[in-house]
């Protein structure tokens, strides 16, 4: 069923229940809502815009205001796995992601849906790369159509908050049984701060949604042994799939019933539609989500014109409300339907598409229907822009046909005379050719003979990266990155994966990079780089690249870091056990920086990152960090090595070996730890002494595994220089709780742990065999 426009909307309402009025974020709202319905499971993994909804509820976590059991995963299928897994026991469970992170899950949901078991997913809508774009439109959204989950939209905050609560309820419906996600705007809903009702008791949520439901399929049924997933043939498999679309179209009626019981619990009422004064519109506009407020206002406006105008937004857009969306515009001339992603080919955005598909079935064949793409990439959508769509619809009805019935709205085309210059001219030859670094094989025993310069001989030697980037005060990676640079000689090309690297040095249409250099998502960087080798290596076997005057100096780089080799860790693997001619480079900084400092499988034990929050109830990361490098060893491949600025010569020197490993012989791995000033909440000034603190204490030894013989490069105990790792932790804001007598045994479990891993790597050390 769907309303229209009513004054006494805009009033704040009062329903059956005591409510409080809150200033939040849709993102908040979004937490708070989980919070108060108190989910069994939450897995998750940080992505621009969603991140927030995981960071409030581990800060909530700290204080003891839920008992959600947060899980961090590897990647977002990772993540998707998880919360799949968890709803097969039984239990409620809830999850938050937004663009290419919905899309890495994508093939997970499906499988959800297709096996019926109930969950709540916020999609946080987000560009989807290519190319990287963290603002909000619907090119993620469009994607969730085909996957067998209802749609429920949320147009602000408070919708936000509303839609969670009645998505559960709806998800685990009797009739439905069916994964939900919420759609909301990100950064436009996700970190808009609204006036937001909310109600105020949790034991008065939960009479709305209910205990969990009984009755059902689970794996932690002990005395109903299930097989759940099954291999299945036809005519099943069409049968199961016409189930779920029948339990799909229930979902509408089912949510048009919580809709209304939500309406006398609060007072607030989502209809199928939301439709603004189109009781006699001739011309409509019809969008998703927050642009459709702001047209609401020029409804208003060309109504004071005489103008009847009307503005449609759905509230659901699976099921697809075919029926009231034709009712609606049954009596409109002309209506403009702006989607804010293409469907690349198809004449128009899915929605446009589908309202089209709508009024066909429904015979009508009068009402005019004109695409717009708007606002992608979050550009915004402003008063201007509605009016510009409802002159459009003014238009056709005037002319009595539509001129132009697809078109983008908002570009701008382009001009030759403003194309991007090069500024810097590409590094000469002869300046990345020093001459002044030596590597040579001992025939004898296979070891490399290292040679180099003191530091000073390689100041002239230019710099990869150009000045006058992005990067924090004090970011320990691009001293870090060009001091291992600095050992390399001649022409490279770089892959970064996402990251603070990444995002800091590359704003269309500038760039901070001298040398060629590429981006590809978080969790693929390693794969990408290996193929690019793979045809280096070929056509330059079949003397395709004669006229580029490529040397055999030539040396691929992928730089990762802020939680990449997490994500990126099964692409990495493969890569190594491929032992393609390339390096690996990793930055890190202990945590997923470039999202907003969320914990990353690197970060240590105890350390407190926005998802590791410190409070009564939790201190910091409740697990170890992972030995990458040790994990790299065990795929054999030639070199791997860990490195920091503070030990310049050091870095220098396995910088020089790994470039001739990966000229001559396969892939290598290394890991540079660098600072965080903002997220390690240390002084700015402070970083090489951070970092060699790090060393000293024995957390983080410089060592390499060369052809699997471990040799440590430098011994804080031999050279009486160990530290207490207290010492070092006491450095950074981020760890100073972990110095108190409060967390004692936090401080002691940790201190073991490094104690543990220097002992086994000093007996790899001493033992070549082990």
């Amino acid at each position: 069923m769907a309303i229209n426009y009513n004054k006494e909307q805009d009033k704040l309402k009062t329903g059956k229940v005591e409510q409080r009025m809150v200033y939040e974020s849709g993102n908040e709202m979004a937490a708070y809502a989980a919070h108060q319905i108190n989910y069994h499971v939450m897995g998750y993994f940080p992505i621009t815009p969603s991140t927030e909804v995981a960071q409030f509820l581990d800060a909530m976590k700290a204080r003891g205001e839920h008992d959600i059991k947060l899980i961090p995963a590897d990647g977002e299928h990772g993540s998707a796995g998880i919360c799949y897994g968890a709803s097969v026991g039984g239990g409620r469970v809830f999850n938050a992601t937004s663009s290419n992170g919905f899309l890495y899950m994508l093939e997970q949901l499906p499988v959800q849906s297709g096996t019926r078991f109930p969950m709540v997913l916020n999609l946080v809508n987000r560009s989807v790369s290519g190319p990287l774009d963290i603002h909000g439109d619907h090119s993620d959204l469009y994607y969730a159509l085909n996957t067998g989950w209802p749609i429920l939209l949320a147009r602000d905050p408070q919708a936000v908050y509303d839609m969670n609560i009645m998505a559960i309820k709806l998800a685990e419906d009797a009739e439905v049984r069916l994964p939900v996600i919420v759609a909301f705007d990100g950064f436009f809903t996700s970190h808009q701060k609204r006036r937001v009702q909310t109600i105020a008791e949790r034991k008065d949520v939960h009479d709305f949604i209910g205990p969990v439901p009984k009755g059902y399929v689970n794996a932690l049924d002990r005395d109903n042994p299930v097989t759940i997933g099954p291999y299945m043939n036809e005519p099943d498999y069409i049968n199961n799939c016409y189930q779920q679309s029948m339990a799909m179209y229930r979902a509408e009626k089912v949510f048009e019933r919580i809709a209304s019981e939500y309406a006398e619990l609060t007072g607030r009422h989502y209809p199928l539609l939301d439709l603004h004064r189109m009781e006699d519109a001739e011309v409509a506009v019809f969008l998703l989500n927050s642009a459709a407020e702001i047209t609401k206002d020029v409804v208003d406006r060309l109504r004071e014109k005489g103008i009847k105008a009307g503005s449609i937004s759905p509230n659901m857009i699976r099921p697809f409300p075919q029926k009231q969306i034709a009712e609606a515009l049954k009596n409109v001339k002309a209506v403009v339907v702006g989607d804010r992603a293409d469907s690349y080919g198809g004449y128009g955005g899915n929605m446009v598409n589908e309202v089209k598909a709508a009024l066909q079935t429904y015979g009508n064949g009068d009402t005019m229907v004109i695409s717009r793409i708007y606002g992608l990439g979050g550009k915004d959508f402003y008063a201007d822009d509605a009016e510009h769509f409802f002159q459009l619809a003014l238009d056709a009805v005037e002319k009595g046909y539509v001129e132009k019935p697809f078109d983008y709205w908002g570009h701008n085309p382009g001009d030759p005379d403003k194309a991007p210059k090069r500024i810097l001219e590409p590094l000469k030859k002869e300046e990345l050719n020093t001459g002044l670094i030596k590597v040579n094989k001992d025939e004898e025993t296979g070891k490399l003979k290292v040679k180099i310069p003191p530091l000073r001989a390689l100041t002239k030697k230019p710099k990869r990266i150009a000045p006058g980037h992005g990067a924090c005060p004090g970011c320990g990676i691009f001293p870090g990155l060009e001091l291992f640079f600095k050992g390399i000689e001649g022409d490279i090309v770089a892959l970064f994966q996402t990251g603070c690297a990444m995002v800091v040095t590359t704003g269309y249409p500038y760039s901070a990079h001298k040398t060629t250099y590429i981006h590809n998502l978080f969790q693929n960087g390693s794969a990408t780089l290996s193929g690019l080798v793979e045809m280096f290596y070929e056509r330059k076997r079949r003397g395709e690249l004669d006229e580029y005057g490529l040397g055999d100096d030539f040396t691929f780089v992928m730089i990762t870091g802020d939680g990449g080799m997490d994500i990126g860790m099964g692409p990495a693997i493969g890569t190594a056990l491929r032992n393609h001619k390339m390096i690996i480079l990793e930055y890190d900084n202990e945590g997923y920086m470039n999202t907003g400092s969320q914990l990353s499988y690197s970060t240590p034990l105890g350390h407190m990152t926005s998802t590791s929050n410190v409070g009564k109830y939790q201190g910091g990361k409740p697990f170890h960090h992972k030995d990458t490098p040790q994990i790299m060893a065990a795929t054999n491949i030639p070199y791997v090595f860990t490195g920091t600025e503070a030990f310049p010569q050091d870095l220098l020197k396995k910088a020089a070996k790994a470039q001739w490993y990966a000229q001559n012989e396969g892939l290598v791995y290394g890991k540079i730890l660098i600072t965080c000033p903002l997220n390690w909440k240390s002084k700015e000034e402070l970083g090489q002494d951070i970092v060699g603190a790090a060393v000293n204490s024995c957390f983080f030894p410089l060592y390499e595994v060369e052809h699997g013989i471990t040799n440590i490069t430098y011994d804080p105990e031999e050279k009486n220089k160990r530290i207490d790792v207290k010492d070092w932790l006491s450095l950074m804001g981020k760890t100073k709780h972990l110095t108190t007598p409060e967390y004692e045994e936090s401080l002691k479990m940790f201190a073991d742990e490094v104690e543990r891993r220097w002992r086994k790597l000093k007996a790899k050390h001493e033992h070549p065999d082990l």
